[in-house]
């Protein structure tokens, strides 16, 4: 009983202290703050932002194709890109130009396809050419600088090491070495993979090819038809004019 009654008394003290301390430091601060200017008291909550890097809100499929104004008409483009000049540039300014490449090759096909369907000439059409060219030659600093990284880090020149071999079939794939830890004259399962095929195979070998060839000359021809129905029907068009 004599031990409550003095955590009675104790908790009573306390409570009492902490009213006494909280009130005179509630009345401090309520002091303080009551002679700041209300321009100082107001809090703002501004809302949470995020930044968004888009293309321009006016813009939509239009960029898809070409400025209204060199509708129908020849353009006049510069050379495209030499490797010399690409390897001038640093990573990021080739990051940007293949976008910039990409989107003008997009414009390019769209008026490609525009001019088949109307059974026109493209206007202009060296331009594809040369953005075509400009992002091979920048596929190919990328490429170099990316081996040159390989060779100074791991000595290997090429990306996977492995040589041309022939599968079962008789057709030539790329073989990619890899470690094994068996040798291969002791590996059952590297014998299973044979890199031979057999002489009952060659004649359809040469089928293939043949089939190859074929549908390639016949794509061919059908742009060489194409490209005279369009002279013939440009040649019309001026002399009716």
């Amino acid at each position: 009983m004599a031990l409550t009654v003095v955590c009675r008394r104790l908790s009573s003290v306390f409570q009492g202290t902490g009213a006494s301390r909280g009130g005179a430091a509630a009345s401090a601060s309520r002091g303080i703050i009551g002679d700041w200017p209300k321009k100082f008291t107001e809090v703002k909550i501004c809302p949470c932002s995020v930044l968004l890097h888009t293309s321009v809100s006016r813009n939509g499929l239009e960029e898809f194709f070409d400025d209204p104004k060199n509708w129908g008409k020849e353009v006049k483009s510069g050379d495209s890109w030499t490797v010399e000049q690409l390897r001038g540039k640093s990573s990021d300014d080739l990051h940007k130009l293949w976008y910039v490449l990409l989107k003008e090759r997009n414009m390019l096909l769209t008026l490609e396809q525009e001019a088949k369907r109307l059974a026109e000439p493209m206007p202009s059409p060296e331009r594809l050419e040369k953005v075509k060219k400009s992002m091979e030659r920048m596929d190919q600093v990328v490429q170099e600088r990316e081996d040159a990284l390989r060779l100074l880090q791991t000595g290997q020149e090429t990306e996977w090491p492995g040589e041309w071999r022939h599968d079962f079939l008789g057709r030539i794939i790329w073989y990619t070495f890899r470690e094994w830890p068996i040798p291969w004259h002791l590996n059952a399962r590297h014998k299973r993979k044979r890199f031979y095929f057999l002489p009952n195979v060659k004649p359809f070998i040469r089928l293939g090819y043949e089939k190859r060839v074929r549908m390639k000359y016949q794509e061919e021809e059908k742009k060489r038809r194409r490209e005279k129905r369009l002279q013939e029907k440009t040649l019309a068009a001026q002399s009716q004019s």
